[in-house]
C-alpha cells in the first residue's frame, strides 16, 4: 500500500514538473487565455541552453474600445535580477523573422525585478491581425538586439 502512495507521489511529481509546475509563471487576469487573443509561451532558445533559460507568456489582441488598436502583452521570470530587454511581437514565427509588428517605440522596455521577473504591456496604433503568423521576442539588451533570450509563436484566437 505505501508502495503504491509513493509511486502516485512520484507520478504526480513528475506531471507537475513536466508541465512546468512549482515555479513556473504565476497566472493572473492580464495572462489567461482569452478566446480574442492571440496567445504564446515563450521559451529560450535551444542554443542558448545551459546559458539563460528564460520562459514566459504573451499575448495580443484588438483594443475592446479602439478597434483600430491592437494591445499586446509579455511577461518573463526566471531572468537575470536588473536586466532591462527589449521586447517586440514580430511578423513570421520564431527563427523567421518579418519584421516588428506596430510601431517599434510603442514596446516598453521590460525591467526585471529581484525575482527574475518582469511585464510590459504595448498598445500599438494598428489593427489586430485576423490571420498570419506571429510571435513575441526578448532581446538581450538595447545593445544587443541579436541575441534573442525567448521566443514564442502567438496561435490564432479560437473563433
Amino acid at each position: 500500500m505505501a508502495h503504491s502512495r509513493a509511486a502516485g507521489w512520484l507520478v504526480s511529481l513528475l506531471g507537475l514538473v513536466a508541465c512546468g509546475g512549482g515555479g513556473g509563471v504565476e497566472i493572473n487576469p492580464e495572462r489567461e487565455v482569452v478566446a480574442n487573443r492571440w496567445n504564446a509561451i515563450l521559451a529560450t532558445p535551444s542554443q542558448l541552453a545551459g546559458v539563460v533559460q528564460i520562459k514566459g507568456t504573451g499575448w495580443m489582441m484588438g483594443d475592446e474600445k479602439d478597434p483600430g488598436e491592437t494591445i499586446a502583452f509579455v511577461s518573463i521570470a526566471n531572468a537575470v535580477p536588473g536586466g532591462e530587454h527589449p521586447w517586440h511581437v514580430h511578423l513570421g514565427r520564431c527563427g523567421v523573422d518579418r519584421g516588428i509588428f506596430g510601431p517599434a517605440q510603442n514596446y516598453r522596455v521590460l525591467q526585471v525585478d529581484g525575482k527574475g521577473r518582469a511585464e510590459a504591456k504595448a498598445e500599438l496604433a494598428v489593427p489586430a491581425p485576423s490571420a498570419g503568423e506571429y510571435f513575441i521576442n526578448v532581446h538581450a539588451s538595447v545593445n544587443n538586439m541579436r541575441t534573442i533570450l525567448a521566443c514564442g509563436n502567438l496561435a490564432p484566437p479560437s473563433r
